[in-house]
């Protein structure tokens, strides 16, 4: 057993900094004593290091092992343990093997970037570092899941996505200087606790206090209510899920046809409005975009919504856009039309005014970068160019060869032998699992890198045990937080496990590229390396630049921040002849002639309202919202301490509307079953009116759980949404994912309550 350790640990989380002990049987956390509100999920360390679900030993599937009699993989077959010399030179020959027959371009770098705050040990840099060394490159995945539509469109209309949602409008600038913020999608706490790299203060609950003192007036534009805390004393509007685009095209009508939008800002600023305005105005389809039109569409009175439009030029106010809306079909036009409708009000540019992406939707948003830069571990040279949007990974595997259309582009998906796999649990990002399933089943070999026994590891063929990040040393740092955090390893690895950079180095010894890969390098040599530019730039700054070794004694090292500038929009209104937008223009393009070139009818040349393709109807009436969890980051550590505090008999809780339970004869805490015709999945009835009625909300992140048995479409036990959600495109220019939102119905559950094996491990031979 582990001895207990006396001292404190420094430590960072994507949720939090933190300081750590091992007390022989838990972990003890203190959250960092100036972060004036630490999430409650650092407490999922607490129970998480020593469960039963880690992974003790490199194993490899039976069925795999057996070339000759392979059978389609599985959650349920058998693995057999292995030495890891034995399977490190079993891996080393199998992609001697993939490189030797098929090239770089058969092998897919699967990583979603979070396995850790630590900026040596991302588990991303490390698998497309080795792959790139070994192989000469791989398969990679371009945008994420979170932003897939907004990172492609923005470009488009006002330049870089970074500079949108993270170099813009700030949290200071909000409690200073807005009126009136209009969210769509809300701003939930639940989002904003989490940074990638790590977050020491978390700011945002308080601003929005501030600025609610002051008197500004927060509009949470969702269908639940809690998507802005009680702090910013919101007015919720219920809206319509998906609907949001509807509105805010009645809220620009309004202010065109009362002339109360900014017509100079637009004329000197903008291109393409005179096109826009035909479309606004039903001038070709006869259909005015009016308050009217949009009250069927989003259920908003009328009346509200014209109150709310003559409201917005009144002040200095601020549209936002949620991660949310762009996670569904058509996700591309509420992010373009929020901009459109900014700029008709005509203060994008001013400080705490106009438009800003995503503002609330993560811990990155909303505060100022820092003046120097962070540890960064180089991934080498892709030689490779084939890539593909991250959502289209099913689609990719099922359809090796097939052409599809990306951002004007017309593609093939690469044949796909080997996929390496390490940080990140497709399971739980992608969306219709049983058709993931389908297509996990067409390589010949999977391997992962993975802590813990989630659904992926148990998919995959060879599984390497990986350290958890308190099982290792680490710099912990982001580019918009200002503290590096010596992340100090708590305690010993457990079993077997080994970091990632180390089966890389012993990877890329058996395949002759040792040295490209380490470049001569322990982990301690490379930390102190990583560590260097970071101190340079400190001490040509005039800052406190200590040396590696009393950063590393110290624990932490204050970052100076970039001043509070509102980035490239602000000089941009201040001076847009000498300081134009990456646009083809150089303005904000309310018309879009490059789209209209792409041709594309699933995305217009101007933000267009386009109705989903899959309506609520008789046998699938209700609106499940597949969200972001409160209790975890994504699915990682689902069987934490604070993660299993908040589910109902072992399930993931599902929201549902009084009135939509009264009607099914639904109690709180019953058991449900949630379906429609893509799977199925039982959760936890909580039965609350912050949920408006026809929609029901069941978070992403419970392992998947699948009965045990031959079905096509099993029933997932546990409560991951993704066996309901659908596997297309937001449209052919961003091809992003539509996982937020999807059609169900939902039943009281009346069987025998199947058994949660979602943490057990697999059976060994």
């Amino acid at each position: 057993m582990d001895q207990a350790r006396e001292d404190w640990s420094p430590h960072s989380a994507h949720w939090g900094a933190f300081s750590a002990r091992w007390n022989g049987a838990t972990l003890d956390i203190r959250p960092y004593e100036e972060d004036p509100a630490p999430s409650s999920i650092l407490q999922n360390f607490t129970t998480a290091m020593r469960h039963k679900a880690r992974i003790l030993r490199p194993m490899v599937r039976k069925a795999w092992l057996d070339r000759s009699a392979r059978s389609e993989r599985t959650f349920d077959q058998k693995f057999v343990a292995c030495p890891w010399d034995e399977v490190l030179d079993l891996l080393a020959n199998e992609l001697s093997r993939i490189r030797t027959e098929y090239g770089a371009a058969a092998v897919y770098g699967g990583s979603y970037g979070w396995s850790s705050a630590g900026r040596f040990h991302h588990a991303q840099s490390q698998v497309h570092r080795f792959l790139n060394m070994a192989f000469g490159g791989y398969v990679r995945s371009v945008n994420s899941y979170s932003a897939g539509a907004s990172a492609v469109i923005l470009p488009h209309v006002l330049g870089g996505y970074e500079d949108v949602s993270r170099r813009n409008v700030t949290w200071d600038q909000v409690a200073e200087h807005t009126d009136t913020v209009l969210a769509f999608g809300g701003m939930a706490l639940k989002n904003s606790d989490v940074a990638s790299g790590g977050i020491s203060r978390h700011i945002e609950r308080d601003a929005m206090q501030k600025a609610a003192r002051r008197g500004a007036v927060f509009y949470g534009i969702a269908p639940l209510r809690d998507d802005l805390p009680e702090e910013a004393g919101a007015r919720w509007l219920p809206i319509r899920v998906g609907t949001d685009v509807a509105l805010m095209l009645a809220l620009a009508h309004t202010l065109l046809v009362e002339n109360l939008w900014d017509s100079a800002f637009v004329a000197r600023y903008c291109t393409g409005f005179d096109i826009f305005e035909r479309y606004l105005l039903g001038r070709d389809d006869n259909t005015p975009k009016d308050a009217a039109w949009a009250a069927g569409i989003t259920g908003i009175p009328a009346a509200t919504i014209v109150d709310l439009a003559r409201r917005l030029p009144r002040g200095r106010t601020l549209i936002t856009v949620s991660h949310s809306l762009q996670r569904a079909q058509y996700g591309e036009q509420p992010v373009w039309m929020g901009a459109v409708l900014a700029a008709m009000l005509g203060q994008i540019g001013l400080p705490g005014g106009g438009y800003n992406y995503a503002l609330g939707a993560l811990g990155h948003t909303g505060r100022r970068f820092n003046a120097v830069p962070i540890p960064t571990l180089s991934q080498g040279k892709n030689g490779t160019s084939e890539f593909i949007p991250v959502a289209r990974v099913a689609d990719m595997l099922l359809n090796p060869g097939e052409s599809f259309e990306y951002n004007g582009r017309s593609m093939r998906y690469p044949d796909i032998k080997l996929v390496y796999w390490a940080g990140g649990n497709p399971f739980h990002h992608h969306q219709d699992i049983n058709r993931l399933r389908r297509a996990f089943n067409v390589p010949q070999t999977i391997v992962v890198h993975e802590s813990a026994w989630t659904p992926m590891a148990k998919f995959a063929d060879i599984v390497l045990p990986a350290t958890m990040t308190l099982e290792r040393d680490d710099i912990g740092a982001a580019g918009t937080d200002p503290r590096l955090i010596a992340m100090r390893r708590a305690m010993d690895p457990v079993g077997e496990a080994r970091d990632d950079f180390d089966i890389f180095a012993a990877l890329s010894r058996r395949l002759g590229v040792e040295q490209a890969f380490t470049e001569g390098r322990d982990t301690r040599q490379w930390l102190a390396h990583l560590y260097e530019p970071t101190r340079k730039a400190l001490a040509e700054a005039g800052c406190d630049a200590p040396d590696f070794e009393e950063f590393w004694e110290r624990g932490e090292l204050a970052l100076p921040s970039a001043p509070d500038d509102g980035g490239f929009l602000r000089a941009f209104r201040n001076d847009p002849l000498n300081n134009k937008l990456p646009t083809p223009s150089g303005k904000i393009e309310i018309y879009s002639k490059a789209i209209a070139g792409f041709g594309y009818d699933d995305c217009p040349p101007h933000p267009a309202w386009l109705p989903s393709t899959e309506p609520p109807d008789a046998r699938r009436p209700l609106m499940l919202i597949a969200n972001q969890p409160a209790t975890r980051l994504h699915s990682q550590l689902d069987f934490g301490a604070y993660s299993q505090s908040k589910k109902i008999a072992g399930r993931e809780p599902v929201r549902l509307n009084p009135v939509d339970a009264a009607r099914r004869g639904i109690a709180d805490g019953d058991i449900v079953r949630l379906f429609n015709d893509r799977g199925a999945c039982l959760a936890a009835a909580a039965i609350t009116d912050d949920v408006m009625p026809g929609v029901v909300q069941l978070s992403t992140g419970a392992w998947y759980d699948p009965e045990p048995g031959a079905a096509e479409h099993p029933l997932c036990v546990h409560g991951n949404p993704n066996v309901l959600t659908r596997d297309i495109g937001t449209s052919r220019i961003a091809q992003g994912c539509c996982g937020q939102v999807t059609v169900v119905e939902c039943e009281k559950y009346t069987g025998a309550l199947p058994a949660i094996h979602a943490f057990d491990p697999p059976e060994q031979d």
